[in-house]
């Protein structure tokens, strides 16, 4: 029979501290939630400090942040951090509400924690995160927290709308005007500036142009930065500049997301006539709409000698359609393919590029082969300039294979032309010249 011999333990173990944090969240950043927030602060450091077997890890408070996701709460980010670095082992928080509405964040933040070994301890509910029933009950008691979110965003929503029928906007920070608390009034020199940009606009100058001459003049915008084509590009679209709001332009589509999407109708918008002084007249606004208008069909004419591939190109892989992509410039000239804009294939572009591997087909390269395999035909040079009727009046498909283009004439023809894509070294190239130009400026200063 073997023997056994029993080795008592030469030590003893001594109860580790758990290192205990808390989390607190107000959603709206008024003087009486922040006092909320501050009491909450005050408790859990107390709390906590009050128990001999925990050890003091900290307090994270956000403020004036919904609860509807996780990602700009910055304290709460904070917390994870530091549960991933091992330097909290529990967490309290007043309720389920308060940690997070969303019950897929909520579910999937408890189970992160949960495989640190980190207990998440919510009190209103009398739960535990770590208990055996702890995930049940918490997605079912999230989905309601998650249910009343909906319930207090569309109250919002409805308590906005009834006062957008009856007129009442929010005060808005626009540039251009001032919020004295009761009325809008106009700022002299914003206001001028508002009018430069519309009559300038009016006479036919670019947007770079006019921000390049704001800048001259050492007009910035509210944030002390020069104005860029986008930011003139709101203003021209601002129609509080004539006097009157438009309300509910916009709407959140989500109360999860909280994604903002433009109302083409889906609800219904109101306009508010007098709701403030006008800075532009009607004459002028008119002026710089029939400018877009003639800008919209002037570059409709510029891009038309693309127009003639549409619906002609085939992949040759999957036989979806290719679609045009503009470039990053429409003006003429000796463009690199990545600024002329190219064709790609209609599968690869909606779904992935695992979906179809064919090739990008630049414009430039499409005239080119056009011209070496069609010009022929016609009795031109390969050097001839690309002629589009070459396209509109014979042909009837062209299919695009990883090498070669197959152009399919209506009189049953089919003549193939190979091609190769430059883009990789016109990108190159077009980098080389940029740095160039910056060097060369950079010694003449």
């Amino acid at each position: 029979m073997p023997k056994v011999t029993k080795i008592d333990r030469s030590f003893t173990c001594f109860p580790v501290k758990k290192r205990v944090a808390a989390y607190a969240r107000v959603s709206v950043d008024s003087d009486e939630l922040m006092h909320s927030l501050a009491a909450q602060v005050s408790h859990y450091s107390a709390h906590i400090q009050a128990n001999p077997s925990w050890e003091y890890a900290g307090v994270y408070a956000d403020a004036g942040i919904s609860g509807t996701g996780t990602g700009k709460r910055a304290e709460f980010q904070r917390l994870m951090q530091d549960c991933r670095k091992g330097l909290v082992d529990i967490i309290l928080t007043k309720s389920i509400s308060r940690f997070a509405r969303n019950t897929v964040d909520l579910l999937n933040t408890v189970r992160k924690l949960r495989e640190l070994g980190i207990s998440v301890r919510f009190e209103r509910e009398n739960l535990d995160s770590l208990s055996p029933d702890g995930e049940l009950m918490l997605s079912i008691l999230a989905s309601y927290a998650q249910e009343e979110s909906l319930s207090i965003s569309e109250n919002v929503k409805w308590g906005i709308r009834k006062r957008f029928e009856q007129g009442e906007f929010p005060a808005y920070n626009i540039y251009g005007y001032h919020w004295t608390g009761e009325r809008f009034e106009i700022i002299k020199e914003e206001a001028e500036a508002v009018r430069f940009m519309y009559r300038s606009f009016a006479d036919g100058r670019m947007l770079i142009e006019i921000s390049e001459e704001l800048a001259r003049r050492g007009v910035p915008n509210r944030k002390g930065k020069p104005f860029g084509k986008t930011s003139i590009l709101r203003i021209l679209d601002q129609e509080k500049y004539r006097g009157f709001s438009i309300l509910q332009r916009t709407y959140v589509e989500d109360h999860i997301t909280h994604r903002k999407r433009m109302n083409h109708g889906r609800l219904p918008r109101f306009v508010v006539e007098g709701t403030h002084p006008r800075i532009i007249s009607d004459t002028l606004h008119e002026m710089v709409e029939a400018e877009r208008e003639r800008r919209r069909k002037a570059g409709a004419v510029k891009w038309r000698v693309a127009s003639c591939f549409t619906g002609k190109l085939v992949c040759g892989n999957c036989g979806s359609s290719f679609t045009y992509t503009p470039g990053t410039s429409t003006n003429k000239g000796d463009l690199t393919e990545y600024q002329q804009g190219q064709y790609r294939c209609s599968n690869k572009r909606n779904n992935s590029i695992k979906a179809c591997s064919a090739k990008n087909l630049p414009l430039r390269v499409l005239r080119q082969a056009c011209c070496s395999s069609l010009g022929p035909l016609f009795g031109v040079s390969e050097e001839a300039e690309f002629d589009p009727a070459w396209i509109d009046g014979q042909v009837k498909q062209i299919v695009v294979f990883a090498d070669t283009l197959e152009f399919h004439l209506h009189d049953e023809r089919i003549v193939r032309a190979p091609w190769k894509s430059t883009a990789r070294r016109d990108a190159w190239e077009f980098r080389r010249q940029k740095m160039a130009r910056m060097q060369e400026s950079e010694e003449k200063q």
